[in-house]
């Protein structure tokens, strides 16, 4: 009976310590369930900088497979953490004792997914799939212009809005002109002075490829729908000043806490809404940052006034009211009583970006419609 007693107790001693001990790199796969018979696989490739930390890069191989940086990852006892701040995902998972199999959940908006990996092995590690060739980036000093573009009248049915870039394509979705001319001029709407009633509610799809050859960066697609709206809606404007109500973005007194970006700083930034009050962006400045906040949540201008340069990745969770999300025709529903539901918007930004929101007024640029009218026909 001593024996057995002793046995136990050496290895209550030794167990936790050979956990700490245990060895995470290498290359896990999991499968993710997203619901409505489809599945995901996930491959994650775990190895150790110069400084002895952990990094990773993760792979999702039925949708591309191109590596997807992980901004953070910890393993602490048994309790393995990784966030993909690039796509607003973040793991919680446990290690098991052999090292072999972590089990854990993926969180990428409001409901987590299970999400188990296990270390593959030569024999069972899944084929990450070539990425498609890469474009290269078009002349800096190219001014180019949509050779062929398509505008059609949107289908009433289609709920949201949207603009994407994929390669050398333009797409547009259920955009008003006010919402394309803030995209193309970083305005808010009510910076548009002048424009008749139609331009807030009849809504157009567009897809449209540049005439230049190489991949546009962020400045040459908007001077490229510029032109798009001045030849195809026969746009002409001019600038003015008028002195509005503002939302002033600017640091906290806490400092930033923004985390600088890996991606490319001369592409495109991504920021699409996974769900009302979940922004996942990457590779996007502050300028791209507020003008998202102006064009799709906010009811005024949102000026940056942080003085932070470069491009940053980062995720924003809030509850959102009533108030935002006017720009994208969204209602908001009532705020969850739920003990952990996120903060409102000006607590969020200050508490997870080290940003504020100050309300204030300012003289702003405006633009004052001269001569509109419908899309000439394709």
């Amino acid at each position: 009976m001593k024996k057995l007693l002793l046995s136990l107790v050496a290895t209550a001693l030794i167990s936790p310590l050979a956990l700490l001990a245990q060895d995470v790199t290498g290359t896990w796969q999991g499968t993710l369930d997203v619901g409505s018979g489809k599945s995901l696989r996930i491959v994650l490739k775990v190895s150790k900088a110069a400084d002895g930390t952990l990094k990773a890069v993760n792979y999702s191989i039925d949708q591309g497979g191109q590596p997807i940086p992980v901004s953070t990852i910890s393993l602490q006892g048994t309790a393995f953490n990784f966030a993909v701040s690039m796509i607003g995902g973040k793991y919680e998972g446990k290690l098991s004792a052999d090292g072999n199999s972590i089990a854990g959940t993926w969180s990428q908006g409001p409901n987590p997914l299970p999400l188990n990996f296990a270390k593959a092995t030569p024999a069972t590690t899944w084929t990450i799939p070539e990425p498609p060739p890469e474009i290269p980036p078009m002349a800096a000093d190219a001014s180019p212009e949509f050779e062929v573009a398509t505008i059609k009248p949107s289908n009433p049915d289609t709920q949201g809005r949207g603009f994407r870039v994929r390669g050398r394509e333009f797409t547009t979705m259920n955009t008003t002109l006010t919402s394309l001319l803030t995209f193309a001029y970083g305005l808010h709407p009510k910076q548009i002075v002048g424009a008749p009633a139609w331009v807030d509610t009849d809504k157009f799809d567009i897809t449209a490829q540049p005439d230049a050859p190489g991949r546009p960066n962020d400045t040459q697609w908007k001077a490229m729908l510029q032109k798009l709206l001045a030849d195809r809606f026969q746009l002409t404007f001019h600038h003015d000043k008028k002195e509005l109500p503002i939302y002033a973005l600017e640091v906290a007194k806490s400092g930033s806490k923004l985390t600088k970006s890996q991606g490319d700083p001369n592409g495109l930034p991504s920021m699409f809404f996974r769900g009302l009050g979940n922004l996942p962006a990457a590779n996007a400045t502050m300028q791209d940052f507020a003008g998202l906040l102006q064009s799709a949540v906010l009811d005024k201008p949102v000026v940056d006034q942080t003085g932070l340069t470069g491009r940053f990745d980062f995720t924003l969770n809030w509850t959102p009211d009533e108030s935002q999300f006017v720009g994208l025709g969204v209602k908001v529903p009532p705020p969850s009583d739920k003990p952990d539901a996120p903060p409102g918007l000006f607590t969020a930004v200050q508490e997870q970006l080290g940003l504020k929101l100050e309300a204030t007024k300012a003289p702003v640029d405006v633009i004052v419609i001269d001569k509109v009218e419908k899309p000439s026909a394709n």
